[in-house]
């Protein structure tokens, strides 16, 4: 791990963790708070390293002094989830492979809800004295390309949650401000950049400043095709219409959203954000058949950073909204039942339930 300042995070990480791993190898990047006496506590091993806006090159430090064979990387804010420790102790899994993605399950919004997560696959276990390393200034990935040619990257359901994306981590860590002006310099000294200009989107929709956003994720979309990666990562056009949906530009969204969810048809994201689009411009029965169908797809493809919900209890909710446009009531209320039964939490499913049941009763009594 690389550190700063995370004293109030990072023992719950450590904890963990520390039944699972042989050594721990902390690279602190200059905390003036208890989080390197922390690290100690658990005997891990702290290096000291000049903070230099770049994660990738703190990261590579911190390779080069791991000494066992397989190296598991994380954040401070996250946690290995402790019901699948068993998964990775099974020592068979590791013969064929270089590498493992895992879920990465975030959390975001005021709190933590399992049902307000992104989740995606993301290589987070790999062989060391392999050459993998990491690259990138900011929102560092690791190179698995050989390993990958040689379908030596596998898969272990050993889920990592990543609270950074709580809002009051973020406010606490000041990371948007962060994050934008490493971004910004990055496009300075390479403009031609489509991951740096989708990343300063995300952050500015983070922050809310959704016209920024849209225009930086185009811009990525743009030169992902001029560099001849066709179709460009399906997570850019998730957040383009997510953008158009929120700002209600629906005759910008439509039909256009139509070639997004045919280059990405298992997507479930892009076909639950159709089916908003459809519902909003009044046309209710394709706008049913959009949510039918993200119900059917589910939400367990960790191939796509995909919200919780969109496949399951949103979209028994849409699906509910569309029936009773439709004026069947009945089968209106069965999917709010089957949203809420899905998530309590959610409270525009129940809300709709109960006022569909309020107006069904009035007109049984009249």
């Amino acid at each position: 791990m690389i550190v700063r300042d995370e004293e109030n995070c990072i023992k719950r990480c450590l904890d963990s963790v520390k039944d699972l791993v042989d050594e721990i190898v902390i690279v602190d990047t200059g905390s003036f708070d208890r989080t390197i006496e922390i690290c100690r506590s658990y005997n891990a091993q702290v290096y000291l390293y000049p903070w230099n806006d770049h994660f990738a090159e703190a990261r590579n430090f911190g390779l080069d002094k791991v000494s066992g064979e397989w190296i598991l990387w994380l954040d401070a804010d996250e946690e290995v989830f402790l019901e699948d420790k068993d998964i990775f102790l099974d020592h068979s899994l590791f013969e064929e492979y270089d590498a493992f993605s895992v879920p990465l399950i975030n959390f975001y919004g005021d709190q933590i809800d399992l049902d307000q997560t992104a989740q995606i696959a993301q290589p987070r276990i790999f062989r060391n004295q392999k050459g993998f390393r990491f690259e990138n200034k900011i929102h560092e990935w690791l190179n698995l390309s050989v390993a990958y040619a040689q379908n030596r990257v596998g898969f272990m359901d050993l889920k990592i949650y990543h609270y950074g994306y709580i809002n009051n981590r973020i406010h606490d860590k000041q990371k948007y401000k962060r994050n934008v002006n490493l971004l910004l310099k990055e496009l300075e000294e390479s403009d031609n950049n489509p991951w740096a200009h989708y990343y300063l989107a995300t952050e500015y929709y983070r922050g809310r400043d959704l016209k920024e956003a849209f225009e930086q994720v185009n811009l990525s979309i743009v030169q992902f095709l001029n560099q001849g990666v066709i179709p460009p990562p399906s997570m850019l056009y998730s957040l383009k219409y997510s953008i158009l949906i929120e700002t209600g530009s629906w005759e910008g969204a439509w039909p256009s959203i139509q070639s997004a969810v045919k280059m990405f048809p298992d997507y479930v994201d892009l076909k639950f954000y159709m089916g908003v689009i459809l519902y909003c411009k009044k046309m209710i029965p394709d706008a049913l058949k959009a949510f039918e169908e993200c119900i059917e797809l589910g939400e367990n493809n960790l191939n796509y950073l995909s919200l919780r919900g969109l496949g399951s209890f949103k979209a028994w909710y849409y699906k509910g909204l569309c029936l009773e446009a439709l004026d069947r009531e009945d089968e209106a209320v069965g999917a709010y039942l089957q949203s809420v039964k899905l998530s309590n939490n959610f409270v525009p499913a129940s809300e709709a339930l109960n006022k569909l049941l309020a107006a069904v009763h009035l007109q049984n009594s009249s």
